[in-house]
């Protein structure tokens, strides 16, 4: 039977999209206390089923397909702008495909403008009116208003009108930022995009014997199963070194490894891989928010998987892209590599001089590209300590000089200096475990 937490997520599920709801409404109609109504809505919050939108509420919105990501709704516009919502507020479910800004005589601004667009204006209500018969929702900067004509409009057709104090500019600005973060997500590759569901995943339960294990390995040819109760919930795991000697008239509970490590299909690729190669894990089982599996992914899948995403063009560039764009090889000997980069505006703090987390990047990728010169596959670092830095200024051309301490077949320590001409501006450690290519 579905917990109480469970019943009330299928009921937001249910819901039409643009409905409100509230914690007093749910607690209400569910019969269930305040607390447990405000967990599941932020539960429902952080799967993208609803919207909570400062002096509007909580509304239910389209929950998001990954390839339509960088698409954002009227509710996240007022969210990235500090909007104000006047009016069409059923409306803030709804996504937009283009922004216009209206800074062009009316009719070529109406020209541009259309179906699910949202124009960026200012204190021109003709301009708000026209939007809104087309289809379209209007932001207006400079904190003007509009009239109420235009408002009843926005209500009747479900299109937003939405209110910022800044300028139309910093407002482009900010919601261009905003896709392109989209961007990034969108590329960023989860769990869930390479798991093996649960109706092709082979798992064993607590109450099944030893020999259960081996009749299932010789279907299968597997070793590792992850092992789930009576609700389908995952309580270990168990491999042949778990089994082997042991009476096939055992319990599998009894051999098991309890509490094994599991994953959200949310969680990114990149982190699994990481816990996968840092434990040693061959599978790791995938749960949902209640623990129960889901499906799991194999350490093979992953590092396959990471392989051919480094083989992909990207769309979003991340720091860590930029770093790897401005990185440039001024020694090939393979045992003493050196690497240049000039720092650019986006590298530095506040300050204007290198950022600490940049150098870390320029560090990390120092040592990754020797390590690849030598053969040695690529790394997922374990630690990296920065023990020496000096405020590095914008513009400068730093050298990067990676140097191996101590290297194994599954591990390393490398040694990175940084100089500024003949003058050691940085020094960081960084160990890591090696992955094969």
């Amino acid at each position: 039977m579905a917990t109480k937490h469970e019943q009330i997520l299928d009921y937001i599920d249910s819901l039409k999209v643009g409905s409100k709801i509230s914690v007093r409404q749910i607690a209400k109609q569910l019969h269930v206390s305040e607390g447990t109504a405000y967990r599941a809505i932020k539960e429902a919050e952080n799967s993208g089923l609803v919207s909570t939108i400062e002096r509007v509420g909580t509304i239910r919105i389209e929950r998001k397909k990954k390839e339509n990501f960088e698409n954002l709704t009227f509710a996240e516009i007022v969210g990235i702008v500090d909007g104000q919502v006047l009016g069409g507020r059923e409306g803030l479910y709804k996504t937009l495909n283009k922004f216009v800004i209206g800074a062009m005589k009316l009719d070529a601004m109406m020209r541009y403008t259309e179906k699910d667009s949202l124009l960026i204006v200012g204190n021109r209500t003709e301009a708000h009116q026209l939007a809104i018969q087309e289809g379209a929702a209007v932001l207006i900067t400079g904190g003007f208003d509009t009239s109420e004509e235009v408002k009843r409009l926005a209500d009747m057709k479900e299109l937003p009108i939405i209110s910022t104090s800044y300028d139309t500019f910093t407002v482009a600005a900010m919601i261009n930022r905003a896709i392109y973060d989209q961007l990034i997500k969108k590329e960023i590759v989860l769990v869930g995009d390479i798991y093996t569901k649960l109706e092709k995943t082979y798992y064993l339960h607590m109450k099944d014997k030893v020999s259960k294990w081996y009749e299932m390995e010789e279907e299968t040819t597997h070793a590792r199963y992850p092992i789930v109760d009576t609700e389908k919930k995952v309580v270990g795991v168990v491999t042949s070194k778990d089994v082997i000697g042991k009476d096939r008239e055992l319990l599998i509970e009894r051999v098991m490894t309890k509490n094994p490590l599991t994953v959200l299909k949310e969680t990114s690729l990149a982190y699994a891989a990481h816990m996968m190669v840092w434990e040693g894990i061959e599978i790791m089982p995938v749960v949902n928010n209640h623990h129960e599996l889901e499906g799991l992914i194999s350490r093979q899948d992953v590092l396959k998987a990471l392989q051919h995403i480094q083989k992909q063009p990207q769309v979003g560039e991340t720091i860590d892209d930029i770093v790897s764009t401005y990185f440039e090889e001024v020694n090939s000997d393979v045992s003493h590599p050196k690497y240049s980069a000039k720092i650019t505006p986006q590298m530095t703090n506040q300050l204007g001089t290198l950022s600490y987390g940049v150098f870390v990047s320029f560090a990390i990728e120092a040592a990754r590209r020797m390590l690849r010169k030598l053969k040695k596959g690529d790394l997922v670092v374990e630690n990296i300590t920065v023990y020496f830095l000096k405020p590095i200024q914008l513009d400068t051309i730093v050298e990067f000089r990676p140097r191996i301490i101590d290297i194994g077949r599954k591990s390393a320590k490398i040694d990175i200096e940084a100089v500024d001409g003949r003058k050691i501006v940085g020094k960081s450690l960084l160990m890591a475990q090696l992955i094969d290519r």
